[in-house]
């Protein structure tokens, strides 16, 4: 049964399906846990998540997401592996400097689980490409580091009524948001209607190494719980962290019925 605050609560059940024996022992811890169990875990495997950034925040979420078992990953980045990303991006490695990050992914995710189908996206991500593999997935996970980015991964998610979880860190500050998808409901462009230059990153500014894999790994748990139907996911509320005193703050994040994006047009005059 689908949970009515989960819009993909029950993604990937089939009642016919069943847990291998050998990925029974990958996946015990997850089939031990109340309320996840072995239903859970087939809702896992049968996800499709796309990862949209194989940086900071990508590298603990794809890592996370494919050791949990989603069934299919989609890596998005065009860029490739430098030495100065070693300090944080956790899926790459100094022999593989110079390697596209799609490619020094698949290395490290193929070795980490390989019963799971990982497929590598390359290039930029214009709108129309996003609108295409939004319609691919259950779930997209924004792992990016610019405004412009996030609001057209934001846009597509809205325009394919499927869940998406943000993450953002800079400096020794993080957040981490989820969105439904759904018309009416907040989106990203409802937290930032100023989308700004997006002058500020991580390049110019800094950033604590271990707070992106605190964000990310929180990403990666909250992408888990919608896709399994566990708990209650972060749809409309943010959380900050200062990474400094490790104090967390809570914000509900409102509909704003005006919103270019995400407005239900039911709604509106």
């Amino acid at each position: 049964m689908t949970d009515p605050k989960n819009p993909r609560s029950a993604v990937g059940v089939s009642a016919a399906s069943s847990i291998p024996g050998s990925n029974r022992e990958r996946y015990s811890r997850h089939l031990l846990l109340p309320g996840f169990g072995e239903v859970g875990q087939r809702r896992l495997s049968g996800s499709r998540v796309l990862v949209v950034g194989l940086g900071g925040l990508g590298s603990p979420v794809a890592m996370y997401l494919a050791a949990s078992g989603v069934g299919e990953l989609l890596l998005a980045d065009f860029d490739a592996v430098d030495l100065s990303n070693l300090q944080r991006q956790l899926l790459h490695t100094t022999d593989r400097v110079g390697q596209s990050k799609v490619g020094s992914a698949l290395t490290a995710l193929i070795a980490l689980n390989p019963t799971i189908s990982l497929v590598p996206v390359k290039g930029a991500l214009h709108a129309d490409r996003l609108a295409e593999l939004a319609g691919r997935v259950d779930l997209i996970c924004d792992c990016s580091d610019n405004f412009a980015t996030r609001d057209a991964v934001n846009a597509a998610c809205v325009a394919a009524g499927i869940p998406l979880v943000s993450g953002a860190a800079i400096r020794t500050e993080g957040q981490i948001a989820c969105f439904s998808g759904r018309r009416g409901e907040p989106c990203y462009r409802c937290l930032y209607p100023d989308l700004g230059d997006g002058a500020e990153t991580c390049e110019r500014e800094g950033v604590l190494a271990p707070l992106v894999g605190i964000i990310g790994s929180m990403q990666a748990a909250e992408a888990v719980k919608i896709l399994a139907g566990l708990g209650e996911p972060l749809f409309g509320r943010l959380l900050l962290l200062d990474a400094l005193t490790m104090e967390w703050r809570r914000l509900g994040i409102p509909a704003d019925p005006a919103c270019p994006v995400c407005a239900d047009p039911s709604r509106t005059g």
